[in-house]
């Protein structure tokens, strides 16, 4: 990828400030840039480095302001991070798209592949199963029975994707992720034991979804587990049977969902939350990491943190008290101690 920052600007509909035909090929972080490289600037934090970068160029926000003279050019637009985003995607959609199915694979004669296949080394096909046009699907990927897959999906290697799965357009799943596997259903014996409960349900995962690398999606009881449009899933993340995760609600690596769990849409969900089975969590809720969640959530104008989930402000102030239970510990002792001396002089008298 070679362009030059007007070619850059034009695209992102920004404006150059500096050499306007300086030419970059890679990117960089802005603290490790390097010449011929882009990087960003979107997070106060890192205003030093924009002082002291080798980077060519550095895209940052139409509000900046620089405070010492600068070396690298300049493009300012709306918001660096988001095109940021645009310009990784262009280069990643220069890269060479692979094609062609591979002789060491398992498709069965009922399936059927669109336009532009990709099927690598050692996957499988199942019985039935339907699959759009420009999908790639990389080595040791199994696909089975009855599912169905729309078109430009990703399937990255060693994914699972179990009979009866629905799957949407524009889908990316990253390696070792597994969907459809049965839900954690067991009903306790007068024994003491327990009985399996079968899960005869399925997963539909609609448009624009990521599943991110060793995430699990279980199949539902009954019905369909249901991850809808835009949604996206940081690894390592459990969904349980009959959960809902609302339309581009995201979530950060190792969150747990538990059974039948609705999530609404927009939500933005931090590492390692914890929800509770059957709850309901409302549009547009946030929620700190490390949160654990054992209720509903109806109120999106707070974010939330903590076990159990608190407003954030809330959690602030329990948080301060909590620090300095040590120090109070030993004064509430001494209190208890005279309280008591006091009460036996009272009944002495």
């Amino acid at each position: 990828m070679t362009y030059t920052a007007k070619q850059l600007a034009d695209f992102l509909s920004g404006t150059v400030e500096g050499d306007d035909s300086i030419v970059i090929s890679t990117f960089s972080r802005i603290e490790e840039g390097v010449p011929g490289s882009l990087t960003f600037l979107a997070n106060p934090k890192y205003t030093h480095h924009i002082y002291e970068t080798h980077a060519s160029v550095v895209l940052v926000n139409n509000d900046f302001v620089p405070e010492q003279p600068l070396k690298a050019t300049l493009i300012r637009v709306e918001n660096a991070y988001t095109c940021l985003a645009k310009l990784l995607e262009l280069a990643a959609g220069a890269k060479k798209t692979k094609t062609g199915i591979d002789a060491l694979t398992s498709i069965d004669p009922t399936a059927t592949l669109g336009a532009n296949p990709y099927v690598g080394s050692f996957s499988y096909i199942g019985i039935n199963t339907v699959i759009g046009d420009n999908v790639q699907i990389y080595p040791q990927v199994y696909i089975g029975d009855n599912v169905r897959i729309g078109h430009n999906c990703l399937f990255h290697p060693g994914v699972k994707i179990l009979d009866d799965t629905i799957i949407g357009d524009n889908c990316i799943f990253q390696a070792g992720a597994v969907v459809g596997g049965d839900g954690f259903g067991f009903a306790p014996k007068s024994a003491g034991d327990f009985q399996k409960i079968a899960q005869v349900g399925n997963v539909v995962i609609e448009d624009d979804v990521e599943i991110g690398a060793n995430t699990t999606i279980d199949r539902a009881t009954m019905g369909s587990t249901i991850i809808h449009k835009g949604v996206k899933l940081d690894n390592l993340i459990q969904v349980a049977h009959n959960v809902e995760i609302g339309t581009d609600t995201v979530a950060a690596a190792q969150v747990g969902f538990a059974g039948s769990t609705k999530v609404g849409a927009h939500c933005m969900i931090g590492g390692q939350v914890g929800f509770a089975g059957h709850i309901h969590i409302a549009d547009g809720i946030q929620i700190g990491a490390q949160s654990g969640v054992p209720n509903s959530l109806t109120d999106a104008s707070t974010p939330y943190l903590g076990t159990p989930a608190m407003p954030a402000k809330t959690f602030a102030r329990a948080s301060a008290v909590y620090k300095k239970l040590p120090e109070l510990y030993p004064e509430i002792s001494a209190l208890r101690k005279e309280v008591e001396a006091l009460k036996k002089q009272l009944s002495s008298k």
